[in-house]
């Protein structure tokens, strides 16, 4: 089996990491953060020092790290993957990050011989851990068939969505559906509780209707309960809400319900919250 290094052991990160070392895959890891690694080395794991001895020994290198300008360190520079990779690697770059970067790691991989998707996910903390992640990809057919038994470890609707970049903006249609999305769920939930009824009551009943959606059914029992640890944190969510609106405006496209769901989620982590779940947003809501 391919030898896989696995860059970025965040909230997501350690446990697509889990999945794949489960699966028997040699796994190499690197995290800024060595202490997040501990758990997974003592599972199998072999650590590594740096981004470049890890390039240098995998066959498959997945990164997912929080901001685009931590792809762009983690990909050039003398002790960046791309520098230090062997021809032939496949390197597969799971976060949410700008069309336009994915779009460059692909050129600067093929120069070297190397082979780039852009993959992004969704599907949160629970999607991670039980390997049902949805995965969005950029790049040539043929790499994401070579690549896709290793991304069949990690979720379980899995598309090729066309060239480099094209998994990015696949993932940006999904930020952009949940945001005003978000906003729905949590004023459906303080419409329940201002008018007296039982919110659990009635998400049992709108759940399963035309209102249904993954976040209805997975963060407002969140809410309701008063739990906002992450499982995707506010401030890479309004990341990638930066990055939507500006890709939309370099194709003159306006997106009212983004920019107020971005401006709503400011003001939260102007407030502490940008560490917390996006579900957080209800606090806005009870609050009030």
């Amino acid at each position: 089996m391919k030898t896989i290094g696995f860059i970025g052991l965040g909230v997501m990160g350690k446990s697509m990491a889990r999945n794949l070392l489960k699966a028997g895959y040699p796994l190499l890891v690197y995290s800024r953060t060595k202490e997040k690694a501990n758990d997974l080395i003592e599972e199998g794991a072999v650590w590594k020092e740096t981004v470049a001895q890890l390039a240098k020994e995998a066959d498959v290198v997945i990164t997912m790290v929080g901001y685009p300008k931590d792809v762009e360190e983690v990909y050039f520079g003398e002790e960046g993957i791309l520098a230090n990779v062997k021809e032939g690697t496949y390197v597969i770059d799971m976060t949410t990050s700008t069309p336009t970067l994915a779009e460059k790691i692909y050129q600067a991989a093929k120069e070297r011989n190397v082979y780039a998707l852009d993959a992004p996910v969704s599907g949160g903390d629970i999607g991670a851990k039980e390997g049902k992640l949805t995965i969005m990809v950029g790049g040539d057919e043929e790499v994401f068939s070579a690549c896709k038994p290793i991304l069949e470890r990690l979720g379980t609707n899995i598309v090729h969505q066309g060239k480099a970049g094209a998994g990015q903006h696949a993932k940006m249609c999904n930020q952009i559906a949940i945001a005003s999305n978000m906003i729905g769920v949590c004023e459906a939930l303080a419409y329940a509780k201002r008018s007296g009824l039982d919110p659990f009551k009635v998400l049992e009943s709108i759940s399963q209707g035309a209102a249904g959606s993954w976040s209805l059914s997975n963060l407002a029992p969140r809410m309701l309960s008063g739990d906002f640890k992450p499982g995707f944190y506010v401030k890479h969510f309004i990341k990638d809400m930066k990055i939507a609106l500006e890709e939309a405006e370099k194709m003159n496209l306006q997106l009212p319900g983004l920019a107020l769901a971005k401006s709503m989620y400011e003001e939260l982590a102007k407030a502490g919250e940008e560490n917390s779940g996006t579900q957080a947003l209800y606090k806005r809501y009870i609050q009030e």
